[in-house]
Order: C-alpha cells, then sequence, then structure tokens
C-alpha cells in the first residue's frame, strides 16, 4: 500500500529539472572538503518543493517528517522542513512544543544554510519567544556549523519585531568564527537590523567595525550609500 510519503517522494521525482540535478551540487558546495560534501540532489526546485509540501502538510506526521529529515536527499530534506514550518504557525501549543523538540533533536540532519534559513526563524525563533533563551547561546558555542547558524538566523524572528537584543548577544558570541556561512550570517542579520534602526547598526559598527570579518562588514553595509561604504571599508568612518 503506498502511503503519503512514499507518493511525496515519488512526486519529488517526477518534478526533477535534469539542469538544476546538475546545478545544484556545484551550487551547495558538496565536493570534497567543502560544507556540504556528500549531499545529494535530485534536481527540484524550490517552488516545485513548496507546491509539493502543500500538498502533503495534513496527510504527513511527525514521524513521516522525522523520515524525510533522516534522507541523504537534500530536497526530501527540506520538502520535510517546509511541511514542519507550515505544522507549526498551525499548530496548538503541545503541537508547536513537539515540533521544536523534534528540530533540536535532528539538527544534524538540518546540515546546508537552506535549511536552516528556511526553518529556523519560524521554528526556534517563535517557540523561544516567552521563554529562556538560554538554547540559544549553547547553539551558538556549538562545534557544528548548522547549530550555530540556527542559533543567528532563530533571532531574525525578533529583528523582525524591533527586539535586536538577542540577535547581539549571539553576533558577539560568533564574531571570531572563521566559517564564512556564519560570517554572511552575522552580517545579514546586521544589515537587517540596520534597515529597522539604522542607529542601532551605526553604535554596533562605531565599535566593531575596524576589527569584524570583512564579510560580515560588507553584508551589514550592504544598504548604504556608495560614499559610506568606501569609508567604513577603508576604516575612515
Amino acid at each position: 500500500m503506498t502511503t503519503p510519503l512514499d507518493q511525496l517522494r515519488a512526486d519529488l521525482r517526477e518534478a526533477v529539472d535534469p539542469a538544476k540535478a546538475k546545478f545544484l551540487p556545484r551550487f551547495f558546495k558538496t565536493g570534497p572538503g567543502q560544507y556540504a560534501e556528500g549531499d545529494q540532489f535530485l534536481g527540484v526546485t524550490v517552488p516545485a518543493q513548496r507546491r509539493i509540501a502543500k500538498a502533503y502538510q495534513t496527510a504527513l506526521t511527525l514521524p513521516d517528517i522525522e523520515t524525510l529529515l533522516h534522507s541523504p536527499v537534500h530536497e526530501e530534506r527540506l520538502t520535510g522542513l517546509i511541511i514542519l514550518v507550515a505544522k507549526y504557525a498551525k499548530g496548538t501549543p503541545e503541537d508547536q512544543k513537539a515540533i521544536y523538540d523534534l528540530y533540536l533533536a535532528n539538527t544534524a540532519h538540518i546540515n546546508n544554510w537552506d535549511l536552516v534559513d528556511s526553518s529556523s526563524e519560524f521554528i526556534v525563533g517563535p517557540y523561544l519567544q516567552d521563554r529562556d533563551k538560554q538554547i540559544l547561546l549553547k547553539l551558538a558555542r556549538s562545534e557544528s556549523l548548522w547549530e550555530r547558524r540556527i542559533a543567528m538566523l532563530a533571532t531574525f524572528h525578533y529583528i523582525k519585531q524591533r527586539d535586536y537584543e538577542w540577535a547581539l548577544k549571539i553576533i558577539d558570541i560568533l564574531m571570531p568564527d572563521s566559517q564564512d556561512l556564519i560570517r554572511k550570517a552575522i552580517g545579514w542579520m546586521l544589515r537587517e537590523i540596520g534597515k529597522r534602526d539604522r542607529d542601532v547598526l551605526v553604535e554596533y559598527l562605531a565599535a566593531h567595525y575596524r576589527t569584524m570579518p570583512r564579510t560580515a562588514l560588507r553584508y551589514a553595509i550592504e544598504h548604504f550609500d556608495v560614499p559610506t561604504r568606501a569609508r567604513y571599508l577603508a576604516g575612515e568612518i
């Protein structure tokens, strides 16, 4: 008997784009020694995955989604996370706790930047909204690149509410990080803070811009005018 999980997997394979199947492994750095070494791609676009996810978000159970998260196939993990985010948004408090617990128990499988970015701010951030956020500090200090990025992206939920305290705490922890994907995330979140409150960003940069990684700085000042960006990059502010 075909289960909804079986059918979802079949639908993903019917949606394969051969050109994407060649492009995505290179784009997501799956080669030896790269951050996503060994990740497997079918070649399914994100819009197609979202369409498939929507069709199955009611039928799939949390154990089904955990099965998807354990898949070696990238699109199965991402589609599972898209469904998990949708379930969280519509879930009861009990459902949301179960989803949050499932998410944190499977961070080893949320192991690429798109998987983190499409889920952490919609599950981890909201769940911790009115709760103890110390877990973010633990994640930010993790040896796992992806757990560190989960900590950073979770704070996007608060940034969108103009609450920058936890984003800045996590940024301070992650600032010495040598991983480019973390530096980009730091800069991205600083930029998002600056879009909402330029003074907060400018004050932070005044204390840190000369010593912060150039990648993070470039991302943080991306929305500044060209002369101002040039002055920051030259250390002349």
